[in-house]
């Protein structure tokens, strides 16, 4: 997350609101983004419905796999990262402003 945090200008001059999500409580997760500097929202899926629904959710660890979704302005997933790939933010920064471009 923290490397979406460093992209961030570049991301929010493409149009694009970045959003996390994690599985751990609300109280958690305002404590994680204090201690690493973030500064966009991270959201609370306690319980893990939105990730077992999406089909990240990994049995083995019992925690939702590192993804990062591209949803466009229509509300359809136009790219997704999984794994090692959603950690380094340069192609969803690249995709955006190719999609800011489409405008």
């Amino acid at each position: 997350m923290k490397a979406y945090q460093e992209k961030l200008k570049d991301l929010e001059a493409a149009d694009t609101q970045v959003l996390g999500v994690s599985m751990d409580s609300t109280f958690s997760n305002d404590a994680f983004s204090k201690q690493i500097g973030v500064t966009f929202p991270i959201l609370s899926d306690w319980g893990g419905d939105v990730t077992k629904t999406y089909g990240i959710y990994n049995a083995n660890y019992k925690a939702a796999r590192r993804v990062t979704y591209l949803i466009d302005k229509s509300g359809k997933v136009a790219e997704m990262q999984v794994d090692k790939d959603a950690v380094d933010p340069t192609a969803i920064v690249t995709s955006c402003k190719r999609q800011k471009l489409k405008e």
